[in-house]
């Protein structure tokens, strides 16, 4: 079962774009959901010594200087425990009884972010960015661009999820020794490559899956902006049938001249477990909310079906991004919610 503990976001210092930042957990747990829909969390809090509080601001005070003047001391705005916000909408989700939920948002343009559970669940098919990082990071070293088998290879493998691309690229990288050390030098600390030729089993965490988006849309990145810009190409880009998931959160998109809509940027997976039956349903990427960005990561297991799960994952995705827009978690949706037609991604 997994731990409970909780911290605050933290509001970073915004660089000259956009900042790369640690992300704060605010690790709270949907543990389940009676029949009438009741969701149950678990929440401890943590002290910790860089947290801000978010205890009401003093007021202004007025204190004689050395020439008998009074000075008045700088009023300390109050902050905003993203963390709990996080929490307090996700509690608004109804969890089915045996499914998980994990969440994490950051702001581009504030630094602001926070996370909602910490659990490890299984990738399926949004390892394929990491895949296609960890390739343009070990080409990044050689001095070489892609081949253009390569980018046929990436192409297929983020736009239509094609497994056999997947294969292809996981062993041109070294499969999970390679996407494990790509992953040390991102930043992630709990994502764990899948073994042999297992790639969706991938074991990640939704904090994990923020620090990888920040390669892909984040300033401080390993990633040269000529490969983040390829990555996010190809996210902006997905089939018709895949618009679903962190989109939902996103304004109504408004095609570019290219066709692809500029509202959002993801990757899917899906995947039905064989030795339960039970369906992973994960969704990652960057929307935009009245002209904000955010990245987004919401991770599901235990879905009874591959609908119900797009469904909590949308909503999951909605309830997160309203912690920091201030909305209700119930904007119009951007995706269509179509189901993959495969049992698997």
């Amino acid at each position: 079962m997994e731990s409970s503990r909780a911290r605050p976001g933290r509001r970073a210092r915004p660089s000259r774009r956009r900042p790369l930042l640690h992300i704060a957990l605010a690790a709270i747990v949907i543990v389940g959901g009676t029949a009438m829909g009741t969701v149950y969390v678990k929440a401890q809090a943590h002290s910790d010594s860089d947290a801000v509080s978010s205890s009401p601001s003093p007021s202004a005070t007025s204190s004689p200087s050395a020439d008998g003047e009074a000075s008045v001391e700088p009023v300390t705005e109050p902050s905003v425990d993203r963390g709990q916000l996080l929490a307090d909408a996700l509690t608004s989700v109804t969890v089915p009884s045996r499914a998980r939920v994990s969440a994490a948002v950051l702001d581009l343009e504030s630094g602001e972010s926070a996370a909602y559970g910490d659990a490890a669940f299984d990738t399926a098919s949004i390892v394929k960015v990491d895949i296609l990082a960890t390739l343009l990071l070990q080409a990044q070293d050689a001095g070489r661009h892609l081949t253009a088998t390569e980018k046929t290879y990436a192409t297929a493998m983020i736009e239509n999820s094609d497994n056999a691309s997947a294969s292809a690229l996981w062993k041109i990288i070294g499969e999970a020794a390679g996407l494990d050390a790509a992953n040390k030098r991102f930043g992630l600390t709990d994502t764990t490559g899948g073994d042999g030729m297992l790639w969706g089993l991938t074991r990640t965490t939704a904090a994990d899956q923020l620090t990888l988006l920040q390669q892909v849309f984040g300033d401080d990145a390993k990633l040269s902006a000529a490969s983040q810009a390829y990555v996010e190409g190809l996210m902006r880009q997905i089939a018709a049938d895949q618009h679903w998931g962190v989109s939902a959160a996103a304004d109504v998109p408004q095609p570019s001249a290219g066709g692809a809509p500029t509202a959002w940027a993801l990757k899917n997976g899906w995947l039905a477990r064989s030795t339960t039956g039970l369906w992973d349903i994960n969704s990652i990427g960057r929307v935009t909310v009245d002209g904000h960005d955010y990245l987004v990561t919401v991770l599901s297991d235990g879905n009874a079906t591959q609908a119900g799960g797009i469904s909590l994952v949308e909503k999951a995705a909605r309830a997160a991004v309203s912690a920091f827009t201030g909305g209700d978690g119930e904007s119009s949706s951007a995706s269509a919610a179509a189901s993959p037609s495969s049992a698997a991604d």
